[in-house]
């Protein structure tokens, strides 16, 4: 039977052992990037023409953009739409344009919040939008590399990033690498054309 002493030293070296776990965890996470999924976040899958992929979103980070990403995912607006811009070591592009590679109506624009912390490493998701801010609709990108020069800065306000891919990246790295083209006056249009059939939510 332990006595008294033996339970509290056996306590003593858990927690310090647990201590030292975070304290390494801490170290190796890089600042703005969560490396482990949280299961109180919700996440979407998109169902592509070339696989499925699954992002977690980030709704403590970046409330305004989750919330206005979910809410055109409820609606179904990116059902049957394209990825209309993919650029090999960049990012892929999508959630603006149908079929026929008409432009979408959409709600109105958000406020940035690429001020958020969070960077656009490979395998984000963030906002698109023009030159314009606060101009973040429907379209989305999901970046293949990390694109430091599309964070927050003093030099550019930056794109905001709220999410992540957790399953299929390799999805998202063959859709980069696509032959691309021309098309309607817009370039890196994938020539054989891409769809998300459908994007669904997982709440936890």
């Amino acid at each position: 039977m332990l006595s008294a002493l033996d339970v509290n030293i056996k306590q003593y070296f858990r927690t310090l052992t647990l201590s030292f776990v975070c304290l390494i965890t801490a170290l190796v996470t890089p600042q703005g990037f969560a490396t482990e999924t949280n299961k109180a976040n919700p996440t979407v899958t998109l169902t592509t023409d070339m696989g499925n992929i699954v992002i977690e979103l980030y709704p403590d980070a970046a409330p305004i953009s989750v919330r206005n990403f979910l809410n055109y995912v409820r609606s179904g607006y990116y059902e049957n739409t394209l990825f209309h811009r993919v650029i090999p070591n960049f990012m892929i592009q999508a959630g603006g344009f149908n079929e026929q590679m008409q432009r979408k109506e959409t709600d109105a624009p958000i406020q940035n919040e690429a001020n958020n912390g969070l960077k656009n490493q490979r395998g984000t998701i963030a906002m698109a939008r023009t030159n314009q801010v606060h101009s973040a609709t429907s379209q989305f990108f999901i970046n293949v590399v990390d694109n430091n020069y599309l964070n927050h800065s003093p030099s550019s306000f930056g794109y905001a990033v709220f999410g992540r891919v957790i399953e299929g990246m390799e999805i998202a790295d063959n859709i980069s690498k696509v032959s691309t083209g021309y098309y309607q006056g817009m370039q890196n249009v994938p020539v054989t054309p891409i769809k998300i059939t459908k994007a669904t939510i997982k709440s936890p």
